[in-house]
């Protein structure tokens, strides 16, 4: 997925096209995109969490356990990367996450790359009875944790949520840890960030702006910490459609879509997750036109090794 001052590109599960709050997300269609996405050469797929459905946020987000719905993933393909963008830490267990994350690690070839986030649904809270306003400890636990149970045998962890004096969480990943990426701001400083997680994942903005966001976190990272974001598109059958700005992201053909690209790489931009959702073509139009004459552009680097930096 990453080397430094190049871009490569994702997609977003589900891998449709849809209207409303639920996709129909059927597993044998999926899967056989998911294939055909990896075959094209695109460089990972993501999947959200979402707990609980919430009507009043509107899409359902990840209909499917992100983990179970990835470790099906990997059974379905031999290479790319799965990703989740992003667990809610804050809702779960570190142990239990740490666990889930750690199998699927493994089970899937070391192709794991784990975003996290605090979550961002008001009714989930409440209904998991946690306090909202420690969901930045909770948060800053969650990855301490995490990478403490990853990295030691039979560690002796302390927490609000951890008392661990005896046994062990297993398996350990292969590599020594996982890659974690905060998502946003997640309720922390971006100086926390860049010292506790080993790549970001944040939101769409103006060029400029994230530009210079890319530069501060630049700035706070001794070594290279990739730095990713979605890009909402429908992708226009014309070739040479200008840009139109729509609700979410933008409407445009594939010439434009290439140029614009390139100026976010030449900004930093590590990673792109392509969503379909608001696509008015169906996702196997979209995906193969991206996967013979954007993604060639933007290639996978087969060569790299990821190196974790907070170890």
């Amino acid at each position: 997925m990453f080397k430094e001052d190049k871009l490569t590109l994702g997609l977003g599960f589900p891998l449709e096209a849809y209207k409303g709050s639920f996709p129909k997300m059927n597993l044998e269609e999926q899967m056989m995109l998911a294939k055909q996405a990896e075959d094209y050469g695109f460089a990972a797929l993501t999947v959200r969490d979402a707990p609980l459905y919430d009507p009043n946020f509107g899409d359902v987000g990840g209909l499917y356990d992100p983990f179970m719905f990835l470790t099906y993933a990997a059974a379905h393909t031999k290479s790319i990367a799965l990703t989740t963008g992003s667990i809610v830490t804050t809702l779960r267990h570190p142990f239990h996450t740490a666990k889930s994350a750690a199998t699927l690690d493994s089970i899937s070839g070391q192709r794991f790359v784990m975003g996290v986030a605090t979550g961002d649904r008001q009714i989930e809270f409440p209904a998991f009875k946690v306090d909202r306003e420690n969901k930045d400890e909770l948060f800053r636990e969650s990855i301490t944790v995490m990478k403490q149970l990853w990295q030691e045998e039979f560690p002796s962890i302390q927490t609000e949520r951890t008392n661990l004096t005896e046994g062990d969480v297993v398996p350990k990943p292969e590599m020594g840890s996982i890659p974690v990426f905060g998502t946003g701001y997640s309720s922390q400083t971006i100086e926390w960030l860049a010292e506790h997680t080993d790549g970001w994942m944040f939101y769409p903005q103006e060029l400029k702006k994230q530009k210079a966001l890319i530069n501060k976190w630049r700035g706070l990272t001794e070594e290279f910490k990739p730095f990713t974001q979605p890009l909402m598109i429908d992708l226009s059958e014309r070739a040479n459609e200008a840009p139109k700005t729509l609700e979410t992201g933008f409407r445009a053909g594939r010439n434009f879509l290439i140029d614009y690209l390139n100026a976010y790489q030449e900004a930093g931009v590590n990673h792109m997750t392509v969503a379909l959702k608001d696509s008015s073509r169906p996702a196997a139009e979209v995906i193969q036109e991206l996967g013979e004459f954007v993604v060639p552009k933007f290639p996978v680097n087969r060569e790299q090794k990821f190196t974790f930096f907070n170890q």
